[in-house]
């Protein structure tokens, strides 16, 4: 890809990337050496990584995911969790060397204004990322500093990069995927812009694709690098030139950087998946532009929307003042609209990896993008289901009726006008059906902390209490609309209860916090004897939390006559076992004003 960075950061693994976790009670460092490895690599001029079994606070490191010139991730056991999850530990090479206990410090005096540079630059880029709300975007659930250098605490993801996943589709994507990509990007780009922060370093090696979904998310942002790298005019190591604007590569007057850097690298991604190659590096093209307009190449044309191809070409304008100005007029020329679609009570749901073992039959079960039936067609083959059987009914031979029955000659030919169809169920509507076959005497309470919170400061907590032992699923319509399973989810799958047993819900891997809209958000909690299978639910995987979209349970709904809710899934029974489905609903709410 022509790139001059010579030094991925750690963050950009080829497979499992970015770092994550929860609290933790302190940050001292426990170097526990394994046989036959030396902490030091032999010498304290060398930065070596933390062997497998060191200690940072509660957590065990388990693996080394990768190292690159400006920091290290390592795959950690938290203790206190019981999970999986990474660390990122800045640790520049260039600058710094570990003693045998474990401490980071400079190489040399001359070196350690650089080094404490960059930390404070490292540990910027964490608050920063504590901030942000998207599942396209990283989040920073705990940093510290400790013996000389700072920690990273997020969840931990799989999945290729987008260099891997265009490298491993030899045709080339589709125009649908670059559109979903894009959309997912850029609404969480509008998120960070919101916030006066742009990333400047969008580039295929740092888009994930989330195994399972397939939803993007942005990695490195690269901090603690531009201000090294700025501070030794080592400007080589951070940009590259197929993806680099004009103005990331020197202060020029008039070519301030803004949101127009971000697009223009992110039309470069785009260029790249479409063509196969990278644009002309930007400065080239002051010269003498060579640049190829997509939207003129007419084998690109009978490929990919000209939609896609004109919004390439606009942000990947020379001058920054004629690409679109804002992610809004970018999604403008792709026709996404002006919408954001953040899911406003997750944590950070896109940081987070579903540990391969032990999950219960009803976890979330997470449908790759792209792929399958849309919800569209869907719904459409329901319908047309519904109705082929309809006419199959009427088609069928007439019975010797009995006296007084009318035959299907007789109905139609009577004044009698036809039932009014029934208005379609509500989300809410199917989320109270839920109580209807609960067991008599399966008592579940469930009750908020709060019963109003306030927007940005409060919680939605909750407990949980049953009558009988079982297997808690909690749902939650939000005040935004949306239809979630909350639990159990990727992040906690334990989901057991046992009789009169107190459950406070969320726990700290998954904390929700009222992020608006204002509105009702309303919670039905079941208690099942049996786990539950939600395959003929609709269930999708969303990151963390399972969704039920709006288009599958309309279409469920409209079939379902008088049985039970979609939303209720079916009980998992041991194979020649009876299997009564018991069980109990409790519900609940909570406003956010």
């Amino acid at each position: 890809m022509n790139d001059i960075e010579t030094e991925q950061p750690a963050s950009d693994d080829d497979h499992t990337r970015i770092i994550g976790a929860p609290a933790a009670p302190d940050g001292s460092v426990t170097v526990a050496p394994t046989p036959g490895h030396d902490t030091h690599g032999g010498t304290n001029d060398d930065v070596t990584v933390l062997p497998v079994g060191s200690r940072l606070a509660e957590f065990e490191i388990t693996a080394l995911i990768g190292q690159g010139g400006f920091g290290t991730v390592y795959e950690a056991h938290d203790h206190v969790l019981e999970r999986t999850v990474a660390i990122k530990e800045y640790l520049p090479v260039s600058l710094s060397m570990r003693l045998p206990d474990g401490t980071v410090r400079p190489q040399s005096p001359r070196h350690r204004e650089t080094f404490e540079l960059g930390m404070g630059s490292f540990i910027n880029e964490a608050r920063l990322l504590a901030q942000f709300d998207h599942p396209s975007l990283l989040k920073v659930y705990r940093f510290w500093q400790e013996r000389g250098t700072a920690y990273m605490v997020m969840p931990c993801y799989r999945g290729p990069t987008l260099r891997q996943a265009l490298a491993a589709t030899p045709g080339g994507p589709r125009d649908d995927f670059l559109l979903t990509l894009v959309d997912d990007l850029t609404q969480a780009l509008a998120v960070m812009h919101r916030a006066n922060c742009y990333h400047r370093d969008i580039a295929p090696d740092n888009i994930l694709l989330l195994e399972g979904s397939g939803r993007p998310v942005l990695l490195d942002f690269g901090a603690a690098r531009r201000v090294i790298s700025d501070k030794t005019q080592a400007i080589t190591t951070i940009l590259k030139p197929g993806y680099a604007p004009v103005e990331q590569y020197a202060e020029m007057p008039g070519m301030t950087q803004g949101a127009w850097t971000d697009i223009y690298a992110l039309a470069a991604v785009l260029h790249v998946a479409i063509t196969g190659r990278t644009p002309p590096p930007s400065v080239a093209r002051l010269l003498a532009d060579s640049y190829a307009p997509l939207a003129a190449n007419a084998q690109f044309q009978a490929r990919f929307s000209a939609r896609l191809l004109a919004a390439v070409d606009a942000g990947l304008a020379v001058r920054p003042e004629a690409r679109p100005q804002s992610i809004a007029a970018f999604r403008e020329l792709l026709e996404l609209g002006d919408g954001v679609t953040v899911m406003h009570q997750t944590p950070p749901t896109t940081i987070h990896r579903a540990e391969p073992d032990s999950a219960p039959a009803a976890a979330p079960q997470a449908v790759p993008r792209g792929k399958g039936m849309p919800h569209t067609v869907i719904a459409a083959i329901l319908v047309l289901f519904a109705f082929a059987a309809a006419v199959s009914w009427w088609l069928l031979p007439a019975p010797n009726n009995p006296p007084g029955v009318a035959t299907p000659d007789e109905r139609a030919s009577t004044s009698i006008p036809p039932a009014a169809k029934p208005p379609p169920r509500t989300p809410a509507e199917s989320l109270a059906a839920l109580a209807e076959g609960a067991a008599s005497g399966f008592e579940v309470n469930a009750t908020p902390r709060q019963q109003s919170v306030s927007i940005g400061k409060g919680k939605l907590d909750f407990e949980i209490r049953s009558s009988r032992a079982g297997y808690v699923y909690v749902y939650l319509l939000s005040s935004g609309g949306e239809l979630l399973l909350l639990f159990p989810n990727v992040l906690d799958k334990y989901n057991r209860i046992e009789a009169g047993q107190t459950l406070a819900l969320p726990r700290a891997a998954w904390p929700l916090e009222a992020g608006g809209p204002p509105g009702t958000n309303r919670f039905a909690v079941l208690v099942s004897e049996h786990e539950r299978d939600f395959t003929d639910s609709g269930m999708r995987g969303v990151d963390v939390f399972a969704e039920f979209p709006p288009s599958v349970l309309a279409a469920l709904e409209a079939v379902r006559g008088s049985g039970p809710s979609p939303l209720l899934g079916k009980p998992v029974c041991a194979p020649g076992a009876s299997c009564q489905d018991v069980y109990g609903v409790g519900t609940f709410e909570i406003i956010e004003r």
